[in-house]
């Protein structure tokens, strides 16, 4: 009988266990997830809303931005942007706004705050409601980078300054009109990000201490595309999407490798660089568009086509491939499908946010399994399916209320982090807790 429950014991112990490798959770601890891919691995997940919509979990109270949080180690970092001034505005002329940017570390479970920074901050950009770029975490430490360019290094436990640099004084430069807008990339012991000014395009950091390991490449403004690492040809390139040009240096060193001339208007070119197959696309805004193809045997490209119509050219959101078919928002405000390398434009639609488009419409994009998690400017979450097909809906629910304004109508424009069967989305009022659960 001993020896029998023994056994017993033994096996719903490694039941547990399988159990808990099979329910395996993941962080968010970066813009687009843990890969930088905007894929959510996760399994449990429902596959179609709860009457009345999923359940918010928790809300916190927070101010303006565009930043999406970054989840990781039980915690939830977002930033944002206080002032008493009105800042839904285009701000094309740059007029000042004077404010305080925050970095709020909330408890991932309750939504309380841990701790907060704040750094005294005068707006000059257009669209000035906050800060752009997504937290990253690595270990026990957290990046963040502000509109205006203040970079720090905080301790995750307890919000200390390891260190920071004031990117504009530190390399001459100004801001972009719509401000520093490219997520700063971890790759091994640097920090890579945009600076700006004259032979400083892209800096690499010592992640540890700030201090600089090289500078690279000069353009005529610092640019909005993040950086973007993609191994061809043996040779781990940096792809930069710089305002005047498509150019790739090697990661470790900053050496620079190939540059192809490209211009999008306002050097709007927003989307991080995508891989299809042997090819590189790229796109911005005024209907610009560039597709590469990558040299096998040692890097350098050919041209394969520029400026082709009604492919995708996006604004606000990072296109998706899946196989050799582009999926993705233009700036029209419609959702396309685009065939590489032939530029083929297979659908479009506008059923993601379902109003007539009146351009710069915005769905961000999360691959789950055989089907996409959308969230919408309109506050909506939304289930579908992409294919070569067409686009089928298959849920959706209205889970935040779109807080800012855009081309003269209410949107919500701030990609959400997605970990651990949760959603973690924000406005410019509250950043709430989804559950996204399958139980």
């Amino acid at each position: 009988m001993l020896k029998s429950l023994s056994w017993m014991i033994v096996w719903s112990c490694c039941g547990m266990l399988a159990c808990s490798n099979l329910c395996h959770a993941d962080d968010w601890p970066q813009w687009m997830g843990p890969k930088r891919d905007n894929v959510w691995r996760e399994s449990g997940i429902l596959k179609k809303f709860p009457e009345g919509g999923p359940k918010v979990l928790w809300r916190t109270a927070i101010a303006g931005g565009y930043s999406g949080p970054a989840v990781a180690q039980g915690r939830v970092f977002i930033t944002d942007y206080v002032t008493a001034e009105n800042v839904k505005v285009d701000n094309f002329d740059r007029k000042e706004f004077s404010g305080v940017e925050r970095v709020l570390c909330l408890e991932e479970a309750t939504g309380k705050l841990l701790w907060q920074h704040e750094t005294p901050v005068r707006y000059t950009v257009s669209y000035p409601a906050g800060p752009r770029c997504t937290p990253a975490v690595e270990g026990d430490r957290v990046y963040t980078l502000g509109t205006e360019g203040n970079l720090f290094c905080f301790h995750v436990a307890d919000g200390k300054v390891l260190w920071e640099k004031d990117l504009k004084s530190t390399y001459n430069t100004k801001a972009a009109l719509w401000g520093y807008s490219a997520h700063p990339l971890i790759d091994g012991d640097r920090l890579l990000t945009l600076a700006g000014g004259e032979g400083s395009h892209i800096v690499a950091l010592n992640k540890m201490t700030g201090e600089e390991i090289w500078r690279a490449s000069a353009a005529p403004e610092t640019g909005y595309s993040p950086p973007t690492i993609i191994e061809y040809a043996g040779v781990r390139q940096l792809i930069l999407l710089q305002p005047n040009a498509v150019v790739s240096i090697e990661a470790e060193t900053g050496k620079p490798l190939w540059s192809v001339p490209y211009e999008a208007t306002n050097g709007s070119i927003i989307m991080s660089p995508v891989m299809v197959g042997s090819y590189l696309y790229v796109a911005g805004y005024s209907n610009r568009s560039l597709l590469l193809e990558m040299n096998a045997d040692k890097p350098g490209v050919t041209e394969v086509w520029r400026d082709k119509r009604n492919v995708i050219c996006p604004v606000n959101v990072q296109p998706f491939v899946v196989d050799d078919v582009v999926y993705g928002m233009d700036q029209k405000g419609v959702m396309r499908a685009v065939r590489i390398p032939s530029g083929e434009r297979l659908w479009e639609s506008d059923e993601t946010i379902g109003t007539r488009p009146a351009g710069s419409e915005t769905t961000f994009l999360v691959r789950h399994e055989d089907r996409f998690i959308m969230f919408n400017e309109l506050g909506e979450l939304v289930l579908g399916e992409l294919n070569p097909d067409g686009y089928q809906e298959l849920d959706r629910a209205k889970v935040i209320e779109p807080s800012n304004v855009a081309f003269g109508r209410d949107v919500v424009w701030s990609m959400p982090a997605f970990a651990n069967r949760h959603a973690y989305i924000r406005n410019d009022k509250e950043i709430i807790c989804v559950d996204l659960s399958g139980e």
